[in-house]
């Protein structure tokens, strides 16, 4: 297979890389959404992949934008999410690492990501990547400019077994430096219904493995949590309704505690 790309990467009529919902959100808080899209360029064909792949969990986060989409709208608050899928660039890693182009994801080899050139790679990020992490970076900057609190939430979700193993918990709270605000979720949410809450689980956030809240909000010593919710829970519309309406309850409550312990 020919990985010869023209460039630009993205052609006329194609949609942009990053997309903002309610930029004039009055809440505190900020939606991100990193593997919320799994559009494929035209020009990159399928990646490969055989039918139905990109639908999986390899291709995008399952849910996550709906979801997203009801909390923004119960909570009034800017929604910022990327319209392409993880696989041609994954925008919660840093460029230039092996994750970043996926040759593998998961068991699933994706074909036209094998033998990328350094051309192609850097049009990925200029085109992809960079687009979405600009309009974040504007949007906060305009946020601190106004003198306006803000709350970063990282909307993702998670397959229910992982290499045959079941992952018990509902949801999960991702998080490194300044822990406060995602402790505080944590406590809150394990007084919900029995909730089994994950604490860096089903995945820990690290520097290595983590793009946005490390730059994004550690860098800004912002509040933050990386939110992750089971794809089970959230494939169907009364799923993603009932999470969004739980953390639109939650997170005000949170805030509002954290905000007094400081």
């Amino acid at each position: 297979m020919s990985n010869t790309t023209l460039f630009p990467l993205l052609r006329e009529g194609e949609p942009p890389a990053a997309a903002i919902e309610r930029p004039e959100g009055r809440s505190p808080f900020i939606l991100l959404a990193d593997h919320a899209g799994q559009r494929i360029p035209a020009q990159l064909g399928d990646l490969g992949l055989p039918a139905g792949e990109i639908d999986r969990h390899i291709g995008w986060d399952i849910g996550s934008l709906a979801t997203a989409q009801r909390l923004s709208q119960y909570l009034d608050a800017t929604l910022i999410h990327q319209c392409y899928s993880r696989l041609v660039i994954d925008c919660n890693r840093t460029p230039g690492i092996a994750s970043s182009i996926p040759e593998i994801s998961e068991h699933t080899r994706i074909p036209r990501n094998i033998g990328v050139t350094v051309e192609e790679a850097q049009a990925r990020r200029a085109e992809v990547f960079q687009p979405y992490h600009d309009l974040i970076t504007q949007t906060l900057n305009q946020r601190r400019d106004s003198g306006l609190p803000t709350v970063i939430i990282s909307m993702h979700s998670f397959t229910p077994s992982f290499k045959n193993i079941s992952r018990p918990w509902q949801i999960g709270t991702l998080f490194n430096r300044n822990p406060a605000f995602a402790l505080q979720l944590v406590a809150l949410l394990r007084q919900e219904d029995s909730l089994n809450v994950g604490i860096n689980e089903p995945y820990a956030m690290t520097d290595a493995t983590d793009f946005t809240l490390p730059f994004h909000a550690e860098q800004r010593q912002l509040p933050y949590v990386g939110i992750e919710i089971r794809q089970d829970l959230i494939t169907q519309q009364d799923g993603q309704e009932q999470w969004a309406q739980r953390l639109a309850r939650v997170l005000p409550q949170t805030l509002a505690t954290y905000n007094h312990s400081k």
